[in-house]
């Protein structure tokens, strides 16, 4: 692969990951990764009572996380449980990684 292209490959996996780096970015949905680390899914109201923040600031911020991909929902009953779906986002962030490494080092 030429220099060119090992650029452009670079860039793109850039700008797929910039979606994942604006949401690690928040402090609040850092806590909410480490929390639901910790357990094998929790509901709104349950990462609320281990939180400072409210109930809808716990939504806004999930859902955030679940439109970058690294949190599912599941719904049983009438309550949602958010729980970890890192896979996908890390891969794309080692292969950003990689790239850099390969490409500008």
């Amino acid at each position: 692969m030429n220099q060119a292209s090992e650029h452009q490959e670079a860039i793109q996996l850039f700008r797929k990951s910039t979606p994942i780096f604006q949401a690690l970015g928040d402090p609040y949905r850092q806590d909410i990764i480490m929390l639901l680390s910790n357990h094998d899914s929790l509901s709104v109201n349950e990462i609320t009572e281990q939180s400072t923040l409210s109930r809808p600031a716990i939504s806004h911020h999930l859902k955030i996380l679940r439109e970058v991909g690294l949190v599912s929902v599941e719904q049983k009953g009438t309550t949602r449980y958010y729980f970890l779906q890192l896979e996908e986002g890390v891969t794309t962030l080692k292969l950003l990684l990689d790239k850099v490494e390969e490409t500008c080092f």
